[in-house]
């Protein structure tokens, strides 16, 4: 959760204590000036929270008498979904904050029912994973919050940027959609500056501010494709190219759209899905090393087209498993 999140819930928490509380009093607890508070007041009664102004020299902000909160009322199987939810976001990198899902599931069970909670207790304790969790850059809350409207009310953005090879750089942004990636968030759209299709990593932002105007998404568009694709054409070492005898369907088993691009290798008439054909599939790679295998777990006929050093692995794992089978 970004910190001026935090603060407003804050806010929120001091006003609920009861009594008028003054913007000086306000601010000193936040750890923000006076105008700052005045903007978190106006958050809240934009989420239809009623903070009242009390004028005069004691004069300050205060909930409208009689409101309270209401209470989270959850079913079981409501609770459930949270909770697991927000175990498997942690676990696959979809959070803002290394701690937000667990204070998130703290305060859930705090205000459950003891017999709800103690049922979910045990759920989370007699859970186990095949896997370890994983290690995910995170990106900022407030960068997310922000990307997010643009693409929603199509702003144009301006981000403060660092890539990986560690260059900073502030540049305009056409953002289309936000997508979720093997634990990463990338946010995809056009640079109108030289009118090119691009991809960034929201960790990698450090900053992002909206402007003025708006623009048009191209009809038809796929956020999420759009990113898979540049994964699978994205600059590396090794440019692969193969012919292999299959469905698209059977590839896309070892070799998905994220990694690697599938065509038919010349033009043809449309062709049932499930009819086993000729298939050019292209993929970049910064090693080979993990090819090989993937080859022969497919199963099916292949030519290696390029580089002639994935040719030489591939005959020398055959060489290996040869040798081994003889011995046995």
């Amino acid at each position: 959760m970004s910190r001026p999140t935090v603060r407003v819930l804050t806010l929120l928490e001091l006003l609920q204590s009861g009594g008028v509380r003054t913007v000086a009093e306000l601010a000193d607890r936040l750890g923000v000036d006076g105008r700052t508070v005045r903007r978190y007041v106006d958050q809240l009664n934009d989420l239809d929270v009623p903070v009242e102004a009390v004028r005069g020299r004691y004069g300050g902000y205060r909930l409208a008498p009689g409101y309270r909160l209401p209470p989270l009322m959850l079913s079981d199987d409501e609770a459930l979904a949270v909770l697991l939810g927000l175990v498997a976001g942690r676990r696959g990198g979809l959070t803002t904050a290394d701690t937000a899902s667990e204070t998130a599931a703290a305060k859930i069970r705090r205000v459950l029912p003891e017999r709800l909670a103690r049922r979910l207790d045990a759920v989370l304790e007699s859970l186990a994973f095949t896997a370890s969790p994983g290690q995910f850059a995170i990106p900022d809350g407030e960068v997310l919050l922000t990307v997010a409207d643009a693409v929603r009310h199509r702003r144009p953005l301006s981000i403060r940027y660092t890539d990986r090879d560690g260059r900073r750089s502030e540049r305009p942004l056409h953002a289309y959609g936000i997508v979720a990636h093997s634990g990463r968030w990338y946010v995809t759209g056009t640079d109108p500056e030289i009118g090119e299709d691009r991809t960034f990593r929201l960790d990698r932002i450090a900053a992002a501010r909206t402007l003025p105007g708006s623009f048009e998404v191209p009809a038809g568009l796929d956020p999420a494709q759009r990113v898979l694709s540049g994964f699978a054409t994205a600059e590396y070492r090794y440019a692969v190219t193969l012919r292999i005898h299959g469905t698209v369907d059977q590839i896309r088993v070892r070799l998905p759209a994220g990694v690697a691009s599938v065509e038919e290798t010349a033009p043809t008439a449309r062709v049932d899905p499930g009819t086993e054909r000729w298939l050019r599939v292209e993929l970049r790679a910064e090693t080979l090393d993990w090819l090989p295998s993937v080859l022969a777990s497919l199963d099916r006929p292949f030519v290696i087209e390029r580089p002639d050093e994935l040719r030489n692995l591939v005959i020398a794992l055959a060489d290996r498993l040869a040798s081994r089978a003889r011995q046995a």
